[in-house]
C-alpha cells in the first residue's frame, strides 16, 4: 500500500495553519511540519538542539556551538517547540493512525555545530560521542512527551542526515576551509546511530533516516536497524543496485517523487552565481540552493543588483553621487563651510583602484 508524507519543512511561519494544511492533505501519514522562516530556532538543527537537556548550546555568526550552559537561543527552541506540540495535541484529538516527527541525526549535528574553541563537533571523538548519547536520551524524552499528548498515535521517527555522506566521505571542511575533516568509518558512523535507533524503537515508534545524497549508505543505515528515505533521481549507480535490498515485505522504503525545486527558481539561482563569479565581488553574500519562495525573491533581488554592478564596472569612471547619492547629498548639506569649501575629491570622480 502506498503513502504519502512531507519531509518535514514547509513556507510559512503560521505553524497552526500549516498542520491543518497536513492533517488535510495527508491523512495516511501526517507529519509535523517545520518552519525555517520562522527563524533558526525553527530550523531542522535548532528545533533538535532543543530537545537536548543535558548539553548546552548558544547560537553565534557562524552558527550553533556547543556550550557549558544553554543560551537564550536553546531556550527559545525549546519553548517554541513545545507551543508547536501544543498545537498539535489540540488538533489532533481522537487521532488513530501514524504520525511522523522529525529529529536532526547525529552525525549532521557533528557536521555543522560547533566545538567551545572553533571548528566543528566532528573533529573531537569524545565530544561527538557524547552528542550522539545525548540526543539518543533527548529523542526518547521527545517520544514519550509526544505519545502522551497524542495517546492513539503509531510514531515514526525521521532523523535527517543530509551530511551522512560527506562525512564518510571525509568531505567536510574545517573552520578555515583549508583542510577536511578525516574520514569516519562506517563502524563508528553505525554504532552512534544505533544508538538514536534504539531509543526509538524502545519507545515502540518506527526509525526512518532520510538523505537527499547521491551516495546514501543504504546498507549499513538497513543494518543499523532503521527504514530508509531517499530519492532515486540522485542515487549513483552503485547506491542504486543497493536500493532493492530495502524493498522487502516486511520493511518499507520511502522515495522522493516531487521535484524539490522548480526550474525558473534554478535558472535565477545560476544567473546570480555566474554574475557573482564574473564580477569577483566579495561584497554581497553567496547564493545558496532556494527552497523557498523568499529565497526566490532574495535570488531576483541579487539578480537585479548583480546587473547594477555590471552597468557601473562597465563605465569609466565611478562618480559617488552614482553609487550613493543620498548619502553624499546628506554629508554635502551638513558640511559646515558651505559648497565653496568642499573638497575637491569630493567634487571630482572618484577612479577605482585597479
Amino acid at each position: 500500500m502506498a503513502q504519502a508524507t512531507g519531509v518535514g519543512s514547509m513556507p510559512g511561519t503560521d505553524f497552526a495553519e500549516s498542520l491543518k494544511i497536513v492533517l488535510d492533505k495527508l491523512p495516511d501519514l501526517p507529519h509535523l511540519p517545520e518552519l525555517p522562516d520562522r527563524g533558526v530556532e525553527s530550523a531542522m538543527i535548532g528545533r533538535t538542539l532543543g530537545l537536548i537537556a543535558h548539553l548546552g548550546f548558544d547560537l553565534q555568526p557562524a552558527g550553533w556551538r556547543l556550550t557549558d550552559a544553554g543560551g537564550v537561543d536553546q531556550r527559545r527552541a525549546r519553548s517554541r517547540l513545545d507551543q508547536d506540540l501544543d498545537l498539535l495535541e489540540e488538533l489532533t484529538q481522537g487521532h488513530l493512525g501514524q504520525l511522523k516527527i522529525q529529529v536532526t541525526g547525529p552525525w549532521t549535528l557533528a557536521a555543522t555545530v560547533e566545538r567551545p574553541r572553533g571548528d566543528k563537533i566532528l573533529g573531537d571523538p569524545g565530544a561527538r560521542r557524547e552528542l550522539s548519547q545525548a540526543l539518543a536520551e533527548a529523542v526518547s524524552e521527545h517520544l514519550v512527551d509526544v505519545r502522551r499528548r497524542v495517546p492513539g498515535a503509531e510514531l515514526v521517527v525521521q532523523v535527517d542526515e543530509p551530511a551522512l555522506p560527506a562525512v564518510l566521505a571525509g568531505s567536510i571542511a574545517s573552520a578555515s576551509g583549508l583542510h577536511r575533516h578525516r574520514t569516519i568509518g562506517q563502524a563508528e558512523a553505525s554504532q552512534s546511530l544505533g544508538w538514536v535507533y534504539q531509543a526509538i524503537t524502545d519507545t515502540s515508534a518506527t526509525a526512518l533516516t532520510h538523505c537527499c545524497a547521491g551516495d546514501f549508505p543504504i546498507a549499513m543505515i538497513r543494518a543499523a536497524g532503521s527504514l530508509v528515505s531517499l530519492d532515486p533521481r540522485v542515487l549513483t549507480a552503485q547506491r542504486f543496485e543497493d536500493w532493492p535490498s530495502a524493498l522487502t515485505p516486511s520493511r518499507r522504503s520511502f522515495s522522493g517523487l516531487h521535484p524539490r525545486r522548480s526550474r525558473a527558481l534554478g535558472r535565477c539561482a545560476s544567473y546570480s552565481k555566474a554574475s557573482l563569479g564574473c564580477l569577483r565581488c566579495s561584497v554581497l553574500p553567496p547564493v545558496r540552493s532556494a527552497t523557498t519562495w523568499c529565497s526566490l525573491r532574495r535570488a531576483v533581488c541579487l539578480r537585479r543588483d548583480c546587473r547594477r554592478l555590471a552597468q557601473l564596472s562597465s563605465r569609466r569612471h565611478w562618480e559617488p553621487s552614482t553609487l550613493r547619492p543620498k548619502r553624499l547629498a546628506h554629508s554635502q548639506a551638513s558640511w559646515p563651510w558651505g559648497d565653496a569649501s568642499w573638497p575637491a575629491w569630493g567634487r571630482q570622480p572618484w577612479r577605482p583602484h585597479p
